[in-house]
């Protein structure tokens, strides 16, 4: 089965430069169709976080990798399969992102700390519910904590 489907909207804004790191304190805009009514946000600025899927657009599909490699191919890390990774090399190269929500301001929603570059397309969003987040142990190898240490912090 196929799915197709269309962007809901596009991030504005924010970085323009596909980096590993420092993606801490960037603020961008997801600007969503002008199509849409205003109604489909009302609400939505009571939540502090957002859930953002969005398309690697400027990955090209050459670059999917379906085998086990090692994260950002440093041989620090055992290799690991391709769902083991968070990147553009996956099937689909869809990512998701949870953001904050600084403001509603029509079909304009400012975010800060969305991993996506400018003109970036976004699929679908909605609120970050506490109540639907990972229940029970959370558990991870150590290398994602060790390869993001700079992931999240301000450039500069």
């Amino acid at each position: 089965m196929t799915l197709r489907i269309e962007p809901v909207g596009r991030v504005v804004g924010g970085r323009r430069e596909i980096a590993d790191d420092y993606w801490g304190g960037v603020e961008a805009i997801i600007r969503l169709d002008p199509a849409f009514p205003l109604d489909v946000v009302k609400g939505l600025d009571e939540f502090s976080h957002l859930i953002v899927t969005w398309h690697f657009s400027q990955a090209s599909t050459d670059d999917v990798a379906l085998h086990a490699r090692s994260p950002r191919n440093d041989p620090r890390w055992e290799p690991s399969g391709t769902f083991a990774h968070r990147n553009h090399r996956r099937p689909n190269q869809l990512a998701t992102s949870f953001p904050r929500l600084v403001k509603v301001d029509g079909l304009d929603l400012h975010v800060t700390d969305l991993d996506a570059v400018d003109g970036t397309p976004i699929y679908d969003l909605g609120p970050y519910f506490t109540a639907m987040g990972p229940r029970g142990e959370i558990r991870e190898p150590a290398w994602p904590r060790e390869m993001l240490d700079r992931y999240w912090t301000t450039k500069g």
